[in-house]
């Protein structure tokens, strides 16, 4: 049923990701890029509810999932406060699984643009777990975190970090 429906869009001209096809099969949208890089690549957006997260502190927990971003409705971004879910948690750490936590956005996948015309963009998107009044849980922050994170009030992000982008 899937496959004639797809191949329907086909003989009209009309690709599943919504681009013209042209004669020779290839999609109008990507004339020099193949058709692999298509479906590499990811759409990079906001840190929204059901957000995988890493966490780069030595709180114990390994990764949280975002409930609710705290400030815009779009989704949080660099340097935001987010409220979480611990998934996966070291055993004897200070925070356990399945336990409801804020963290702070310390590496985002999407573009963030700098006043001086650079953008910024990490590799993940990861957090740093504080407590209710933003200080945080862990004594160590691991990798680099954006300088960006001081406007947002959080120095004491910074001081802990190895390394400041």
């Amino acid at each position: 049923m899937a496959a004639s429906s797809a191949s329907k869009l086909f003989r009209a001209g009309r690709s599943l990701l919504g681009g013209l096809k042209d004669p020779n099969g290839s999609i109008g949208l990507s004339k020099d890029l193949p058709r692999s890089y298509l479906f590499s690549q990811q759409q990079r957006t906001f840190i929204q509810m059901r957000t995988n997260l890493k966490v780069v502190d030595n709180s114990g927990a390994k990764r949280v999932m975002c409930i609710q971003a705290l400030k815009g409705k779009r989704g949080a971004r660099l340097g935001d406060t987010i409220v979480a879910s611990v998934k996966e948690a070291q055993p004897g750490g200070k925070v356990k699984k399945g336990q409801v936590v804020y963290g702070v956005v310390v590496r985002a996948a999407m573009q963030r643009g700098r006043s001086d015309g650079s953008e910024i963009k990490f590799d993940d998107n990861a957090v740093v777990l504080v407590n209710k009044q933003g200080e945080p849980i862990g004594t160590r922050v691991f990798g680099p975190v954006p300088h960006e994170l001081r406007k947002k009030k959080h120095v004491k992000i910074l001081s802990l970090a190895q390394h400041i982008a």
